[in-house]
């Protein structure tokens, strides 16, 4: 059975999690994990979370109804904390990069 659009979209909240999280605590977030574990969390390491997350959060919001998935796109539901994520999160890695 496939997902509703409140599914989808309650599902992607974890990704708004991860990225706030990271802007408020940097690579100190227990989201953060290192690349290399001998060198420690590294920027790059937390700026490859935030950017997984926002890549994610772009494609669930970009669902338009094919390939089995439900159509996000064109949907009604409040969306903004996705949208605020994703410009968070590319503010944080423009910042720190």
């Amino acid at each position: 059975m496939a997902q509703t659009v409140n599914e989808v979209l309650t599902a992607a909240t974890d990704s708004v999690t991860v990225i706030n999280d990271i802007n408020t605590k940097g690579k100190a977030s227990d989201h953060v994990t290192a690349s290399d574990p001998s060198a420690g969390v590294t920027q790059a390491d937390a700026n490859a979370r935030v950017k997984a997350n926002v890549d994610h959060l772009s494609t669930v919001l970009a669902y338009d109804g094919t390939s089995d998935t439900p159509n996000v796109k064109d949907a009604s539901d409040n969306k903004s904390s996705y949208t605020t994520a994703i410009s968070t999160g590319n503010t944080y890695i423009s910042n720190n990069s």
